[in-house]
């Protein structure tokens, strides 16, 4: 992605594939506020099993969706991610923004 540009998620109208593609996001996001903005909204044991339906999801309905991030979710095991591009301009301003939303909330 060029700088100023921006990225259209698909939006599937399987319910599968709207659970994979929110469940792909979140653990993109709250994997880069844990390794790389040091903070966490999600404990381990949530962040977990949400890997773990991922995980499931992915190898059930491997054809269900797919967007730019495809390739960071090829033969992952959920067992981390660390791997993910938490640089990515979307994933680390998704990050930052759910960070301030919620620093809002709990303060």
């Amino acid at each position: 992605m060029k700088k100023g540009e921006t990225y259209t998620f698909p939006n599937p109208t399987d319910p599968i594939g709207a659970m994979i593609k929110r469940h792909r996001l979140q653990v993109m996001v709250h994997s880069c506020l844990y390794y790389s903005l040091d903070e966490n909204i999600w404990d381990d044991h949530k962040f977990d099993g949400v890997c773990k339906d991922l995980v499931n999801l992915l190898r059930d309905n491997p054809e269900a969706y797919s967007d730019r991030f495809d390739e960071y979710f090829k033969g992952w095991d959920g067992s981390s991610g660390y791997h993910f591009p938490h640089r990515d301009p979307w994933v680390l301003g998704a990050a930052q923004n759910l960070l301030k939303s919620h620093s809002f909330i709990t303060n």
